[in-house]
Parts: C-alpha cells; structure tokens; sequence
C-alpha cells in the first residue's frame, strides 16, 4: 500500500510496530525515552500507536536508531535489510553480535605482521603488515598487498587495487576476519587464535581465499599474526619488508607456527 492510501491511524499502527520491535533490544523502556529525550508516557502512547511524533522528533529517532523516515511505511526488518546485510533483525543473534564490541584485551588495535605460505608457489612465503583499528563497536582491518604478489595473480597493482579492508568478528576460541578487496574482486576468510608467546603477541590460525578449486595454486593455509603496536621504528622496516620471501628469512616464532614441514588440517 503506498504512503498517499495510508489512513494516519494505519500509519501510527505502522510506526508503533516498528517502534516496539526497535526498542525490544534495549532491557529498559525508561532508560530508552531518556536516551531519547522523549517523555516516558509519550513514549508508551508512540509504542502502542496511539501517537504520532513531531517532525523534529521523529527524526531524532530515526538518528539514534540509525534508520530513515521509511518506519512510518515499511516493516523495520524489511528497512534493517537493506541497510545493513549484517546487523539487522534476521542476522544479529548469528553474525552481528559478535561483530560489535570485540574486547581490545582479546585483538587490540594497531599494526600486525603476518606470515603465510604463498598461494601460488608452495615453496615461498608470503609477509606483510596489517592496521586493526575500531569505529563505534565495530572493528576492522586494512592493509596493501605487494605489488609482485598481484602481478603474479595478473591483477592491477596501483594503490587502489593494493589495498584490502575487512571486518573482525569475535569467536568462541578466537576471532574471525572477512576481507576483502575494492569492489570485491578478491575476499578472503582469516581465523587467529592467540597462542602462548613471550609478550603474548602472537596468534595462529589459518586463511582461505576465494579462487576457484585448480591444480596450480591452492586455496586455504596456515597464518599468523603478531602484534608489533604503534611504534614507527618497528612498524616501517616491517612494512619495507613485506612481500614474498624464503623460509629461511621467516623469522623464528613466525616459521615455528606455520609448521612448514606438517600438513595442514
């Protein structure tokens, strides 16, 4: 039914519906009108769609929900979907939960240095430096890959097809990361869990990238990551360094965890 043929009792009914199922998140309805900066019983008559709020008004909720004036016309789950594939009413009990608030003391921010075994030539590894770094509840990666690695993949090698983001997800024994590249020509799916280490600096787990199944190449391998802070006097030469390289040039802890000589399970 479009918007001119709602009655105003269809659409009160319509936002105090998606109201509801807004606020069902939150433990305490009262908190949630202060939050708003609503009057508690003017927000109950809003809720049960009794009322409808002002135009300043709705637009405040609309900002603290992060959702637009469609509430008034659509079912919210319907809205949640097309905004947000990941945190919205159908994924959020399986997906979005673990994506917001991953603890600082599990994954902190800052830069990492990674070690793998190439995907394209077994007999090589592949080094690098990532940035984890946190907006609001969500936290994310970035990084560049070298420019050899993307023309031994025949792909662009400017500073635009170079980099990589993804998105970091807490797990059970660890933590999950979905990158991918500009455009999504190339993802890929990293599990790390934090392994015991002398400054309790290193995790290991394995990475999986999208290519399809070959005899050349391969598709899933082991990773580490070791957190190396802020400091530009560690961060740049790692950085520098990054690129394909033997096993004998691994450093030690790297090489240990990779278990080049054991297969991978």
């Amino acid at each position: 039914m479009s918007a001119p043929n709602r009655s105003p009792s269809e659409l009160r009914s319509m936002f105090g519906a998606n109201l509801r199922q807004l606020a069902a998140d939150y433990p305490s309805i009262s908190d949630l009108a202060r939050q708003l900066g609503i009057n508690r019983t003017q927000f109950n008559r809003y809720l049960s769609g009794e009322s409808f709020p002002r135009p300043d008004v709705l637009a405040r909720i609309c900002r603290f929900f992060e959702i637009d004036a469609r509430v008034l016309l659509e079912p919210v789950t319907e809205i949640s979907l097309n905004q947000d594939p990941i945190n919205n009413s159908f994924l959020r009990d399986f997906l979005g939960t673990g994506i917001q608030n991953v603890p600082e003391a599990d994954f902190p921010s800052g830069f990492y240095r990674f070690a793998r075994r190439s995907f394209l030539d077994q007999d090589r590894f592949v080094t690098g430096v990532v940035f984890i770094t946190r907006h609001g509840s969500s936290t994310f990666l970035r990084g560049y890959e070298s420019a050899p690695s993307l023309r031994a993949q025949e792909l662009p090698t400017n500073p635009m097809a170079r980099e990589y983001r993804g998105i970091v997800s807490r797990q059970e024994n660890g933590v999950s990361i979905v990158v991918s590249r500009r455009r999504t020509l190339t993802g890929s799916f990293n599990y790390l869990n934090r392994v015991a280490s002398f400054e309790n600096n290193f995790w290991v787990g394995y990475v999986t990238r999208t290519a399809p199944e070959s005899a050349a190449g391969t598709r899933v391998t082991r990773l580490t990551y070791e957190y190396i802070g802020r400091d530009p006097k560690t961060v740049l030469p790692a950085a520098r360094q990054a690129g394909f390289t033997d096993i004998d040039a691994l450093m030690p802890y790297h090489r240990r965890l990779l278990q080049p000589d054991a297969p991978f399970n």
